[in-house]
């Protein structure tokens, strides 16, 4: 019981891919609107609606192969 369950490539992926996430929400981010009465189109930007949410799922596609990667070649 003195191994880890991850391999070190396994934690740089699983980092790799958490600073992904990290980046997909901050293009998710902004566009608000100091004033309520006021209507901002920038909500409605190919930043927001496209490119964060395909950089999100990116970083999770990422966690998941680091996750099963560690589990790929086990010697007992």
């Amino acid at each position: 019981m003195d191994k880890m369950a991850m391999t070190p490539k396994g934690m740089k992926l699983l980092l790799a891919g958490l600073l992904v996430m990290v980046a997909g929400f901050v293009l998710l981010s902004g566009g608000g609107s100091t004033n309520p009465e006021v209507f901002n189109y920038a909500m409605f930007d190919f930043r927001r609606l496209v490119a964060a949410p395909i950089v999100m799922l990116a970083g999770i596609v990422i966690v998941v192969v680091a996750i099963l990667s560690a589990r790929g070649k086990s010697k007992e």
